[in-house]
């Protein structure tokens, strides 16, 4: 986190090389209200007043910071949310230098794509992260399927898909203190007016971008104010333990349910299995090759052809 802020104030030209060099030893959060000043100011791409003009939310998105360019949104986000920002603070950037994916693969984050984080205080238990990741990739679907996308999928736990090709990754993490949760960060990446070159070879044939799908550029604004009142709908949802009524949004739009996956579980445990469903706790529900039942908490599902 520290060299996401000396990286941010240095290229904002806050400070010189000489003054970034004292203040490395020094408390980051005494630097907190720069960086929020730099999240107000003017941007080429993507417009704070163009997202907040008629914006449908009580409290998503109401507080906004947008940057050019920053490492992660993510990391922006958990300073952020140590340093006196309200519940449900969005931070945007134009571009991602050193974006993380699950299991921290990189993620790919050129200009042209929507780059966001939603700092969230859900306040629940640990037991419910799990939900607040499918909650999100049902937001997103729902967004894609209001700007003209036909029949977006859900890949468990956190990938959004158009014709089996990822558009959109999803990375919650939470901000915990003795034991407890003080904040969600909510990382959501869209491949949205990009074209497939701009992404790295070894990704390309995965993947996936509104441009492609649609034919056309579209206002990356106008869909990040459309998610931004999705997901307030199915915060609010989560916040009164409408959990179940998520979960059937969710299996409407599920990519993973009926095919058989490699599962890849931490600590190097990998198997084949059939998906039968999801848990009422975000579990993906899994039949081994032997007839056993599993529960998938964790990890990754590799769709087998």
């Amino acid at each position: 986190m520290q060299k996401e802020i000396v990286n941010l104030l240095k290229k904002e030209q806050k400070f010189s090389d000489e003054t970034i060099e004292e203040i490395k030893d020094v408390n980051l959060n005494d630097f907190a209200e720069i960086v929020k000043e730099i999240g107000k100011q003017d941007t080429d791409y993507i417009k704070s007043s163009e997202i907040s003009k008629d914006l449908n939310t009580k409290y998503i998105g109401k507080n906004l910071y947008v940057f050019k360019e920053v490492i992660s949104t993510n990391t922006l986000a958990k300073f952020l949310s140590m340093n006196d920002v309200e519940n449900g603070t969005v931070i945007i950037s134009e571009k991602q230098t050193q974006a993380k994916g699950r299991s921290g693969k990189h993620w790919a984050s050129p200009l042209g794509g929507v780059w966001l984080s939603i700092i969230l205080n859900p306040n629940v238990d640990h037991s419910k992260l799990p939900l607040i990741t499918l909650a999100t990739g049902v937001a997103v679907a729902k967004t894609l399927e209001n700007i003209g996308v036909e029949n977006p999928e859900i890949k468990w736990p956190n990938d959004i898909m158009i014709n089996g090709k990822k558009v959109c990754g999803i990375l919650t993490e939470a901000v915990a203190k003795f034991n407890t949760i003080e904040n969600v960060i909510i990382g959501v990446g869209i491949d949205a007016n990009l074209d497939i070159e701009q992404f790295p070879e070894e990704l390309q044939s995965g993947t996936t971008t509104l441009k492609k799908e649609l034919g056309r550029d579209g206002n990356e604004n106008l869909l990040i104010k459309t998610f931004l009142e999705e997901f307030e709908k199915i915060s609010e949802q989560f916040s009164h333990e409408g959990y179940e009524d998520i979960l059937k949004e969710w299996r409407k739009r599920s990519y993973s349910i009926g095919k058989i996956v490699e599962v890849r579980e931490p600590f190097n445990t990998y198997y084949d299995a059939y998906v039968l469903g999801i848990s009422k706790e975000g579990a993906l529900v899994v039949e081994k090759i032997d007839g056993t039942l599993e529960k998938v908490i964790s990890g990754e599902c590799i769709i087998k052809n």
